[in-house]
């Protein structure tokens, strides 16, 4: 009776807001690159909302790549991947997580938001644990360890000689790495506290310096623009800075709405972030992006979008603030909800593939026709973002937009050069590399 009511509830839910459903206006490429085409904002008394339903890969289903390039599976059966990272000596770790479930539902729209987002599999139990992937040298999925468990919604990992930190929502934690080993046994070591409190954005994105000196984070918002208050938002929407000698951290950037993946542009040693913009004024608004991130830079955040485009909903006002806004580098697309990002300067893939940065788009939740949902590739020249984001890897839904098999998160490269994808919702990882290339 349970699931039936659960069921019911939905699908009048569903037919609500069915009848304010919003189609996009605009043809995806005008919102790419770095002048894209931002209508007015509107505002509705309910967001629109399209999640295709969760259906999971079937056997030997899988996601569409570009002319040129194959696809594999090399790991099923996890719980929610995340994140990837490729380590030395060629294993591969998996992060298994998902939100922690304690940010409080305040607002009607935001239960009926939660209830439609649940129906496409995103909302998955994550499993709170690192896998460890090893390379067979065959076809077929590679070997599968648990590496580390006991973890608190994780999702950012580095290394950094001898000790491994991993980024919970919570905290940064540490532990003593050895090449070759399969499982961490040792206790986790608690290294630095990150912001906890509602947990609106729980990802915590992260990132060594090159030197090894600092570790970067990416910390998102507690809200879409401030409606749980601003006290809620303390050292939140930023990205922090952390000193690995002494664990003490400062804002190193702010105004990002919730900065997903942070890497380093391997030419010129400049931190770039993939960000998540704020919901609800229009399925044209506003595009996600990939930007440099300035030292004591503001891009905007709550007060105005994509540079100074004042968001009227927020109160007060600071036009104080809108005036020091950066305009992000690149914009990725509105709603296509970047994740992921991956630097490649050589890789096993065509050369069109080279030499840029790959990000992965979730995809989107408040958007008719649906926008994400793939891999991409945007184009570098002399360390700065050139051209269209150019679809790598794509088919995550059905056609008609009413199914989901999967969902694209983190991305890593492994030791042959080929671009690893964790799928979060098919509970994978994909291996993509030039077609007819080991």
């Amino acid at each position: 009776m349970k699931t039936f009511n659960r069921i019911a509830l939905v699908v009048a839910v569903l037919g609500v807001l069915g009848a304010c459903s919003q189609k996009s206006s605009m043809d995806p490429a005008q919102q790419t690159g770095a002048a894209p085409a931002l209508p007015g904002a509107r505002n509705f008394l309910v967001p629109p909302m399209q999640v295709p339903v969760f259906a999971g890969w079937s056997a030997g289903q899988a996601p569409k790549v570009a002319a040129g390039l194959k696809i594999e599976k090399i790991a099923s059966g996890l719980m929610h991947p995340r994140q990837l990272y490729a380590l030395p000596n060629g294993d591969i770790l998996v992060v298994e997580s998902n939100g922690p479930g304690t940010e409080p539902v305040t607002t009607p729209k935001q239960l009926i938001a939660n209830k439609i987002k649940g129906l496409s599999g995103k909302g998955a139990k994550g499993g709170n644990r690192i896998t460890l992937l090893r390379p067979t040298g065959q076809p077929g999925e590679w070997q599968k360890f648990v590496y580390v468990e006991h973890l608190h919604s994780p999702f950012g990992v580095q290394l950094i000689g001898d000790t491994l930190y991993v980024a919970n929502t919570d905290a940064i934690v540490r532990f003593p790495y050895v090449a070759g080993a399969t499982k961490i046994t040792a206790p986790a070591v608690e290294f630095t506290d990150l912001p906890a409190t509602i947990n609106h954005h729980w990802t915590k994105a992260l990132v060594a310096s090159p030197d090894g000196r600092k570790l970067y984070v990416g910390v998102g918002s507690n809200s879409n623009i401030t409606e749980n208050g601003i006290d809620q938002e303390y050292r939140r929407a930023t990205v922090l800075e952390v000193d690995v000698a002494s664990a003490g951290s400062r804002i190193y950037a702010s105004g990002i709405r919730n900065p997903t993946g942070l890497q380093i542009e391997p030419h010129t040693g400049t931190l770039w972030a993939v960000a998540n913009e704020r919901d609800e004024i229009g399925a044209d608004l506003v595009p996600d992006y990939l930007t440099s991130v300035r030292e004591g830079g503001f891009y905007g955040w709550p007060y105005s979008y994509f540079g100074q485009h004042v968001d009227t909903r927020v109160s007060p006002q600071r036009p104080d603030l809108v005036a020091k806004a950066i305009t992000p580098d690149y914009a990725l697309g509105s709603h296509v909800a970047a994740l992921g990002l991956l630097f490649s300067d050589t890789n096993a893939l065509p050369a069109k593939f080279q030499n840029g940065a790959f990000v992965s788009e979730h995809g989107s939740w408040d958007r008719s026709p649906l926008s994400g949902y793939a891999v991409v590739h945007v184009a570098f020249a002399q360390g700065r973002p050139v051209g269209k984001p150019e679809p790598v890897v794509y088919g995550f839904h059905s056609d008609d937009e009413s199914k989901l098999y999967g969902a694209p998160v983190g991305l890593a490269q492994d030791k042959d050069g080929a671009l690893l994808i964790a799928d979060d919702v098919g509970n994978a990882v994909w291996r993509v590399t030039a077609a007819g290339a080991p």
